[in-house]
Order: structure tokens, then sequence, then C-alpha cells
């Protein structure tokens, strides 16, 4: 839900909007806990950092914790921190989002999804206004403001005993509901013009305005997906209209299916169109199901939910999890059982046995972890590679990753088969035993990668840092460049104090001042560059190479070697396509990213794009760092790089 805290926002009249600001505003400038419950796609982090950006604290970080994406046996070290040697894999003093947050406000998002251990650990932390690390005996004392947001009814899940009663009157000192953006109609057309406004300056587009009946169809429109779903769909429009004014037919908006709730009504039941708005709806047509004793019920309710955000987000099945607040692997469950797709465990591979010249050429699946830039970005968006494999029967299977560790963790577990990443990443992956295995490279790109700082920012030079917030990504290639940075200039990560936090992307003002300096790699990078926000103190030349690897695992490679060759060909010829149309693969990113054409035509030229075979030279360079990080202590033991390294990669 925006808020107009800021010029660029956008003005919301609706009263129902205005009277929950007035409310914001008593609550912003005190240390009150803050409860804040909405509907999924409402904007409770939105609202949380109005909170912060309107208190005492502004100027200290605000950081944004998804309760529902902590893993259960490390929740409690990534919230409170732990200690060297703590558990396995805890090789150094890791510092918790609560210590992270320390003078500022920390978000703890999806509340409910804490376990009951949690809870207690949490009810604790909150009474005594202290932390103690896992594998330490002694409490440090914290300066945090909590806030918590939930978009389940913390009541129902007292009674089920899934959430502690006295947890929820102590996070409850003051509760505030969103209301769904069905309940602001007034605020719809603002919000629709700032949307459109937002991706026209990033996209490069010439301003747009909404046609008459298009504005009709947004008001007239349910929005299950709330604010969110509107900004999704206005950017949508904008990536699709060529005209200055945006048809109603440019508005993806959810279509009614027969047996299923749809957008503005209920098929097959006495709920209209006209009081398909109302709050209790959904629950007059669950109500009406039962006394029917329609069968299947829960199936039906469950697979129509999982149907239409999976196309709302089209068929991103990460963003599909993060609005459902379930995990990607309870996502893919379901949607192999609904056949949109195929399932792992009834996952067919070629036999070796058999041949094509047989005629026992089963079906078979590629699974490709990606992130937002590079050669694999462009693939997707090419989709050569699914045009390639449609004769051989190979499913191309697409999904997004925020950062390499994230998608090597995914290798790992088998829920990808094949992607790319910097060169630390796998590095760390391999000292934890992983099974991955280099599959080729690209060549280095060293002004890809840099430490950034807020554009008013007093610091210049490196040697402003002592003593200063840094923003990293754990385990990624901007981490490997902090630590060269701070080398170079006589200091250690104890002179400075580091926060290991995913990067967000667009960095808000609250963002820019939440730490000291940020490090951050293209695109995203070129496009706050580009954008003026953001300045550089220090890119990766001279002190880092920022090669990309492109990883398997070796159970995969022995007997998928074919399918692998074929991908590395058409990555080349994608590389060969950047290098010879460098605006057309500027704009097909454009399109499929949501940045700037500029920003991604700058980034694509300091990087070069064909994938080469592993050689010796970038053996022993990987070797280097590996050995670095042992001897920094940061790695479980010293690894070998050849022996991760695909015989049928090598030079």
């Amino acid at each position: 839900m925006p808020l107009p805290s800021r010029s660029s926002q956008p003005v919301l009249v609706d009263p129902a909007s205005i009277a929950f600001k007035n409310v914001l505003d008593k609550l912003a400038p005190t240390d009150a806990t803050v409860l804040i419950v909405g509907e999924t796609g409402t904007g409770k982090e939105v609202v949380a950092r109005y909170l912060h950006h309107h208190s005492l604290r502004n100027d200290q970080p605000f950081l944004a914790v998804n309760c529902g994406a902590l893993s259960e046996s490390l929740a409690e070290a990534e919230l409170f921190g732990h200690e060297k040697g703590a558990f396995t894999g805890a090789l150094n003093r890791h510092q918790g989002w609560f210590e992270a947050a320390e003078g500022g406000t920390l978000l703890l998002d999806e509340i409910g999804e804490l376990s009951l251990s949690l809870q207690v650990k949490l009810l604790r932390v909150l009474q005594e206004r202290e932390i103690t690390r896992v594998g330490s005996r002694t409490p440090v004392p914290i300066n945090v403001r909590v806030i918590a947001a939930t978009h389940v009814d913390l009541a129902d899940a007292i009674k089920e005993r899934r959430f502690r009663e006295d947890l929820y009157y102590r996070l409850n000192v003051a509760a505030v509901t969103l209301p769904p953006l069905r309940q602001r109609p007034q605020d719809i057309p603002a919000l629709a013009q700032h949307f459109l406004s937002l991706y026209a300056n990033r996209l490069g587009r010439p301003h747009l305005t909404l046609a008459e009946n298009t504005l009709e169809a947004l008001a007239d429109y349910h929005w299950p997906g709330n604010v969110r779903e509107l900004e999704n769909t206005l950017h949508n429009a904008v990536l699709l209209t060529q005209e200055s004014q945006i048809p109603p037919h440019r508005l993806k908006l959810i279509a009614p299916k027969s047996d299923s709730v749809t957008n503005n009504h209920v098929t097959n039941n006495n709920i209209t169109d006209d009081n398909a708005a109302d709050d209790d709806a959904l629950a007059l047509f669950i109500r009406s199901q039962l006394e029917k004793e329609t069968p299947r019920l829960f199936q039906k309710i469950t697979d129509a939910l999982i149907q239409h955000a999976f196309s709302m987000n089209n068929n991103n099945q990460q963003q599909t999890a993060a609005m459902l607040g379930i995990s990607r692997n309870t996502l893919r469950t379901h949607l192999a059982n609904l056949g949109l797709i195929k399932s792992r465990k009834k996952e067919l591979l070629m036999s070796g046995s058999h041949t094509a010249s047989e005629g026992a050429m089963t079906e078979r699946e590629l699974r490709i972890g990606y992130q937002k830039f590079g050669n694999l970005g462009m693939l997707k968006a090419r989709q050569s590679l699914e045009k390639r494999f449609e004769q051989q029967g190979v499913t191309v299977l697409w999904s997004e990753f925020p950062a390499g560790p994230q998608l090597l963790h995914a290798l790992q577990n088998n829920e990808i088969d094949f992607g790319a990443t910097g060169e630390v990443p796998p590095i760390l992956a391999q000292a934890q035993n992983s099974s991955l295995i280099y599959v080729a490279y690209e060549p280095p790109s060293p002004h890809s990668v840099a430490m950034v700082v807020a554009q008013d920012s007093p610091i210049y030079h490196c040697s402003d840092l002592r003593g200063k917030r840094i923003a990293v990504n754990r385990g990624s290639n901007v981490h490997y460049l902090l630590l060269q940075i701070l080398d170079e200039h006589g200091l250690t990560l104890d002179d400075v104090r580091v926060n290991y936090t995913p990067l967000r992307y667009p960095l808000t003002p609250s963002d820019f001042h939440a730490v000291d300096a940020w490090m951050m790699w293209d695109p995203l990078l070129s496009d706050a560059q580009l954008s003026g926000d953001m300045r550089i103190i220090e890119d990766g030349h001279g002190k880092v190479l920022n090669q990309q690897f492109y990883l398997s695992r070796r159970d995969f490679a022995q007997r998928s070697a074919d399918l692998l060759k074929i991908v590395l060909d058409e990555l080349k010829q994608t590389g060969i396509f950047i290098a010879t149309h460098p605006e057309n693969a500027a704009q097909l990113l454009s399109q499929e990213l949501g940045l700037p054409q500029a920003s991604l035509a700058l980034a694509l030229s300091r990087r070069q794009h064909e994938p080469r075979a592993i050689n010796r030279t970038v053996m022993r360079d990987q070797q280097t760092i590996a050995d670095r990080f042992y001897a920094l202590g940061l790695l479980p033991k010293a690894i070998n790089i050849r022996e991760a390294v695909w015989d049928e990669g090598l030079a």
C-alpha cells in the first residue's frame, strides 16, 4: 500500500486510506511494537518502511526478514546470530538479524510462520531486550524497534495451538489492519497513474494514459492480489502497449473459469457481481458449498488458489510461492499434481540402453536456475533452447534466483540441474561437500561489481569506511570484492560493521541510508549508476576477476551430457547475438526484467558473453580464491578446484 511519504509517491484520497495514514502518523514517532495485519499484496512491508521513515530511527537500518523463508534448522542462528563452532559450518561468529538492525527497525514478516520453539525465544527477546547467540551463554543487549506482519488470523492460530497467546499480546501493542484495495476504490486511479509513470520511466517509454473504459475495468475488478496485482498489471501493460493510451484488452486480469472463484464473481452459486467485493464473499461461498456437501471442496479451493496465483505471476514459481506464503517445494508439489509442471518423482530420463533409432525416446526435463542478468536470462528471453529441444521431447523449466548462493543451494538439493553464478559461491559450496561441477566459464568482468554509496553520502574514499555499515550478500562475488577492498586499504572485517543481507531492488531512500555502503553487481549496479541515486566508490578492477561459471551436478552431467552440450552451444549462439546486436539484446532483457534499456546496455557492455571451456589458468584463479578463503577461516577445509571440473568441459 503506497503511502504519501515523498513527492514521488501517489497521493491517496480514499477515506479508508486517509484514516489509515492518520493512525500510522501517530504510531511512527513512538518505539511501540506494531502488528500489521493485511491480505497478501496490500503492502505490509511498505507500511513498515513508512513507520521507520517517519520515526526517530530513520537514519538507522531498516531490515526485513521473511519468517516463512527461514529454514527450521538455521532459523535461530539467522535471527539471533551464532558463535564460531556453534554447529557444523559455523566457521566464524555471525551477526543475526536483530544485531544487524541495531538502532533501527526490524520487520518480522509472516510472523505466524515461526515455529513454537522460536516463538518462545522471540518472546524473551521482546521482554528482555537482549539476544543470545547460538553457541553462547552471554546475552547481548539490543536496541531495535520490532514490527511484525502477517496475512493470517493469529487469533485462529492461537486456537489451533500454532501461535503462542503470550507472544501475540506482546506483539499486539499497536495493531493496524491494512484495508484491501477493493475497499479503497478511490485510490485506484492515483495508484494506476503512479505505476504507469514509474515503469514508463524505468523502461524508457513515453508517458502513457489510461482509456476511460480501461479505468472502468480497473474499478470493476475485485483485485484479489491487491496493490501488488495492480502494479504487476500496469507493469505488463507498459511492456506490451505500443499506443499512447492503454486499452482494456492490455490488462491481463484473471478471466472467470468454471467451477472456481473468479475475479468478480463465483460461478455456479448465487453470489452476484454486485456483492462479490464484500469481505464476506469468500466466506459465504465456502459456507454455501459446505451446506451443499460439495465433494472434494478443500481440493477444489486449493487447486483454484494455486492456479490463479501461478497465472497472476506469469508462471514464476518463486513469486507465486512468495505470494501464497508457502515454500517453493510445497508449491511445486501442488503444480505437479495439477499437471502444470512435471513431477520430479515421475521424471523420466532417456535410458542409456535405448536410442532414438530404436524409437525409445522418452520425455526428459531440464531445470535451469538463472539470475536477473546474463546469458541465461537472455537465453530464456529468446526461447531458442525450447525450440531446439522441441523435437527431442525435452521440457525446459526456468527458476529465478536472487543470487548465486541461493541458486547453488537449489542445485545441491536437486531442485535444478544447471545454472550460472560468480566465482565465489561454487568455492563455498564445494567446501561443504556439494556435488557441483564446473561446466564452462565466461571471461572476467571486474567493472560489473562495485561498492556504492548514496549520492549525498559523506564517504568518498575507502579510507572513510572504518566503523561504517556495509551491506553484502554472504558468499557472493561481491563478498570477495569487499575482502579485497578492505585488504587493499589496510582494513579487516573487524574494522567495519558488515550486514549480511540479500540485495534489494529497487532501493528506496530509506534503503540508501539504512547502511553506509552497498556491495552491488550488474545490472542493478548499472541502473543505480545511471539513475544518479548512488555513486561508485570502487569497482572490481585490479581487485577481482569476477568470472562467471556454468555449473551442474556430477550425477546429472553423467547421465545427461548430451543436454549440457546443447545448452552450451545455445549459450554460445546467445553470446554471439549479444555481441552483434547489443541494442536488440538490451531491449529483450528490458522487456524480460523490467529495467531500463540504457541500464542493461551498459551492463552488457561490461561483459563478454560466450561460454568457454575450463582451462588451467581459470582453475588456478579459482584455486587462489579458495586458498585465500581457507586462510581467512571462511572454509571448513582446503579444496582442490580440479576435482570439481567436468572432464568434458576441459580445454
